[in-house]
């Protein structure tokens, strides 16, 4: 298993802290962990968060659900929890 070294979300500064609101899950106030191991560049936590934005919600041919369904088996094909 791999490890990333990432900075504890209670000790998020600066442009970090600034992005919590924007990163963190609304259900369980957390940040998942595919966007914190971003901690350690805020530019990349952004680019991530704002690709998957405009994924997540921006195509005309797949509905949400379909977007989420596809999300769904791609994780379990390569074995991370959704």
């Amino acid at each position: 298993m791999s490890w990333i070294e990432t900075i504890r979300e209670d000790e998020w500064e600066g442009d970090l802290s600034q992005l919590y609101g924007a990163v963190a899950d609304g259900d369980h106030d957390r940040v998942d962990n595919i966007l914190q191991i971003h901690s350690l560049d805020p530019k990349s936590m952004a680019a991530h968060q704002a690709v998957y934005t405009a994924s997540m919600s921006g195509t005309r041919s797949l509905r949400k659900v379909e977007r989420e369904l596809i999300a769904l088996v791609v994780s379990e094909i390569n074995g991370c929890h959704y």
